[in-house]
């Protein structure tokens, strides 16, 4: 199978997501995408983070109807922090006849040469990059560039889970910005000043 890894906070996951996941899977081909919610994301050292039940259970929401979306907890059940290299070595490991894509936001595409062993990462897997428009595809150096396959988005959502955390924390509805299971679940569960 082809499989797209969909890694992040995910606190919480909304409509862009949903969007990016989509998207690759249609436009690579792909027979499933699973979203892994991270532990412990390196890049966001100190920053407070909604506790894993709570953002396990939103991504599971929002997937639940898409029959290609998976959820996996590969990274909550490891120790440290959720570095990309150890989660796609261990589903590589795990899953030996399967090749795995990793989707990285368009935001993030170009900041591939700092990742941590970025070169082991692009021996065992191939990157699905989303373009928004004024991505700079040309920006990656060749060895990381050869490796990335880019996706143009058909719509640009500008959304952030930062951006929705403030919004509900001032008493917005989150409406139209998160599926409408996530949205009740963080409306019931008291989440984010909600």
């Amino acid at each position: 199978m082809n499989i797209g890894i969909f890694g992040g906070t995910f606190d919480p996951i909304h409509i862009g997501h949903l969007i990016i996941a989509e998207q690759a899977s249609q436009s690579v081909g792909l027979d499933e995408v699973w979203f892994i919610p991270a532990a412990s994301p390196p890049h966001k050292p100190g920053q407070d983070i909604t506790p894993a039940e709570h953002r396990v259970e939103m991504v599971r929401l929002a997937i639940c109807d898409h029959p290609k979306f998976r959820l996996s907890t590969v990274e909550l059940l490891r120790p440290g922090p959720s570095y990309t290299v150890d989660t796609v070595r261990q589903l590589c490991s795990q899953h030996p006849h399967d090749r795995f894509f990793l989707i990285v936001g368009g935001d993030m595409v170009n900041d591939l040469p700092n990742w941590y062993k970025i070169e082991e990462i692009l021996q065992m897997v191939d990157i699905i990059g989303h373009a928004r428009p004024g991505t700079n595809t040309d920006a990656l150096p060749p060895e990381i560039a050869e490796k990335v396959i880019w996706v143009q988005d058909p719509v640009t959502v500008n959304v952030s889970s930062t951006q929705i955390r403030r919004q509900l924390a001032r008493g917005a509805s989150g409406r139209y910005l998160l599926p409408e299971p996530v949205r009740k679940y963080i409306k019931g569960k008291r989440l984010y000043g909600t």
